[in-house]
Order: structure tokens, then sequence, then C-alpha cells
């Protein structure tokens, strides 16, 4: 495993990502790409008009700004950012809840916060756990404690939708919209649909009782049952 890891290619959650970006977002607006990783996504928003500021704590490209999402303070001002995004990051922390605390004094009141991990409440990752006991892409094998050095820790911070948006609405800020990439082992279409049925219509009863809870309106959607990652777009609602 390499210090800090990241992919090399434009994934299929970056072209998600962006297209949130695109549609809600406005030329012109000051954006936070955390962590860069390879520096291609910072790339494409700044070619669609956006000032983008690139993080990391990887030193891939001398222009990223040092940061380390790892419980410590990130170094800009309160409401710094229009748009701020964390993809594959928040799953290689020890503290979520510390990261979106940060995430989100960073952004300015009107701004928008998306965040993209591993799906472990996709089908697969349910069927994965069933069998195994671990879920998909949290296997213990690909993690490691860093012991005082400066390393990256593999997936260790499993995070489902609905603790996102509690984290999220500790801050004043509610989901607008979700999104995921690819579908995982789409051979297994059929087991799909049958755990598709049963968990739709477990959420809408359970949304006919609860209809104040915002996560259910949205966790019978496709992408949050069948897609490797999963992406959700937060705004500050309470000011």
């Amino acid at each position: 495993m390499k210090t800090f890891s990241h992919v090399s290619n434009f994934t299929g959650y970056m072209v998600q990502v962006r297209r949130i970006v695109s549609e809600l977002g406005v030329p012109g607006q000051v954006l936070l790409d955390l962590p860069a990783g390879n520096g291609k996504f910072s790339e494409a928003l700044r070619q669609d008009g956006f000032e983008v500021v690139s993080g990391d704590i990887n030193k891939e490209l001398n222009s990223y700004v040092h940061v380390n999402m790892e419980a410590e303070r990130f170094p800009f001002e309160d409401k710094s950012f229009d748009w701020v995004v964390c993809m594959e990051g928040i799953e290689h922390v020890l503290s979520p809840a510390s990261l979106v605390s940060e995430l989100c004094r960073i952004t300015k009141d009107d701004g928008h916060i998306i965040i993209s991990t591993p799906n472990v409440q996709s089908f697969y990752s349910r069927l994965k756990f069933l069998f195994t006991g671990v879920l998909y892409m949290f296997e213990p094998e690909t993690t490691r404690h860093p012991r005082g050095s400066l390393l990256d820790r593999g997936h260790i911070s499993p995070m489902t939708f609905p603790s996102l948006c509690y984290l999220f609405a500790e801050h004043g800020f509610s989901v607008q919209r979700v999104a995921g990439d690819k579908v995982k082992r789409l051979a297994y279409l059929p087991i799909y649909l049958l755990l598709g049925l049963i968990t739709v219509l477990n959420i809408k009863r359970r949304l006919r009782k609860n209809p104040d809870v915002e996560a259910y309106r949205f966790m019978s959607q496709r992408e949050l049952l069948s897609s490797r990652s999963f992406i959700g777009c937060w705004k500050k609602t309470e000011l």
C-alpha cells in the first residue's frame, strides 16, 4: 500500500460530482477539492469556469494546499468556499464527525458540500456482509495503523447515508441530491430486484410513520441501493 493512495483516472463518481456542480453551481464560484488526489477533478472544474483550491496531504502537485483531514483544523477561514467536494476521503479518517464539522465550517451559508464514499448499504455490500461479516471495500487486511507516521489508514470508517445526514444536520445542513456511480456485480441483478422490492416497501412503510425523517425520502433511490459509491450533496438550510 502506498503512503497515500489515489485513483489514476477520471472515475465514474468524479463524472457524477462534476455534473452536480455544473447543474447547481455558477462559474466563478470558489470550490475546494479535498482530497485532490491526482488533480484531474480540480482541472476539470477549472475548465468549467470554477475557481478551484486543491487540498491534500499527498504532495502530488506543488500547487496543493497542505490539508490533513485527520482531526486537524483546516488552513482556511470560516465560510471560505461556495463548494466543498470530498470524494472518497471520509472513510479514511478516524473521526468522520470532526471532518464533517470542518467541511461545514469552511462552507458559505448558501454553499454546498458533496461527499462520495464506498456504498456500504448497497445490495452487494449487504450480501457480502451476510456471508462474510465484512462490508464491501472495508476488508481488514487493507487497513493499517500509522503509529505516529503520516500514512493512509485505508478504509476504516464505513459511512451510511443516514449517518451522514445526521452529521450534517448537526450543523444545519440538509441533503439536496443523491447520485451514484456504476452498479457493482450486475450479474446479481435478479437477487438485487428481490432485495429492492423488500427494501422499497419497508422504507415506504417507515416513511409513512416518520414523514419528517429526511433520510427516508432518499433511501429507496437506485443510487443508494446499487452503486459502488454513493454521492450526497448537502446545503445549509438553518442559518
